[in-house]
């Protein structure tokens, strides 16, 4: 049986029951008078929808700005990433002009590079897994990659 508050009668002890009821007092103030903002909600939403059983971790097999070797006279060369995770590989070209990459094996996706608070940039992946994006990212960033029915998100990385 219930009481008037909503919490189980005889579960509580006099003491755990006032500090319950202020405790819910305190938050109903803080959501009126402090609330949420509307931002750090949907941040927060986004983050808890990376906490999903199904996401994989794809991780950095290869990284052009430490395991190539550098070409003599090659100004600003391109990043290349490739992140892998159990089939699916995902190669990446970062550029001051923006994204080029594939997913393998080959297929349509839905691509979003993830950056933290900002708006994410939300790509397509073609029939070939092929997708560019017309901004490069700046600061750390992410990829998340819907493909079917998996859902891959890559390790952050600084752009």
């Amino acid at each position: 049986m219930y009481d008037g508050d909503g919490f189980a009668e005889g579960t509580f002890t006099e003491g755990e029951l006032e500090a319950a009821l202020l405790e819910e007092e305190l938050r109903q103030a803080a959501a009126i008078l402090d609330p949420v903002p509307a931002e750090l909600r949907r941040i927060a939403v986004d983050a808890f929808a990376l906490h999903d059983l199904d996401t994989r971790v794809a991780e950095l097999t290869f990284d052009s700005l430490v395991d190539a070797l550098p070409v003599r006279g090659a100004e600003d060369p391109p990043r290349m990433l490739t992140f892998r995770v159990d089939e699916v590989t995902v190669d990446v070209e970062v550029t001051a002009d923006g994204l080029i990459g594939q997913v393998l094996p080959p297929g349509p996706a839905r691509v979003e590079v993830l950056s933290g608070p900002r708006t994410h940039a939300r790509l397509t992946a073609d029939d070939m897994g092929r997708f560019t994006g017309a901004a490069p990212p700046t600061g750390p960033f992410a990829l998340r990659l819907r493909t079917g029915g998996a859902v891959v998100v890559t390790e952050w990385l600084r752009a």
